[in-house]
């Protein structure tokens, strides 16, 4: 598994890297652009933060495990949801929040991890 968090990571940084480009050069609209802005900068964090579980995982266990899931989830659901408002115009109501709550829950069992690490 800590071969899949450096990877999903690895892939949510390259996302946030072409999304905050696509947010630079392709979005005329000023709104727009500080929503996908938004989600752009919750990726970037959660990417190196699945880094993170992924280099901690031996030590870590099956708290960092989850620490990774919620991260993961949370990423899909609440950048998902951002970037769906700010480039469609299409709000997906409870996701944003779900999502949220999710990546604070990702570091609180991350935390928690490193707490009770081997």
């Amino acid at each position: 598994m800590q071969r899949i968090w450096i990877g999903l990571g690895s892939l949510a940084g390259f996302g946030a890297v072409a999304m905050a480009a696509f947010a630079a050069h392709g979005i005329g609209d000023a709104t727009a652009a500080r929503i996908v802005g938004s989600g752009v900068q919750m990726q970037g964090w959660h990417a190196l933060a699945l880094l993170a579980t992924g280099l901690w995982l031996p030590r870590g266990g099956w708290l960092a495990q989850a620490a990774g899931l919620a991260f993961t989830v949370g990423l899909v659901l609440f950048c998902g949801a951002v970037y769906s408002l700010g480039l469609a115009g299409v709000s997906w109501g409870i996701l944003a929040p779900t999502g949220g709550v999710l990546l604070m829950i990702g570091w609180l069992l991350l935390g928690a991890s490193a707490l009770r690490g081997r």
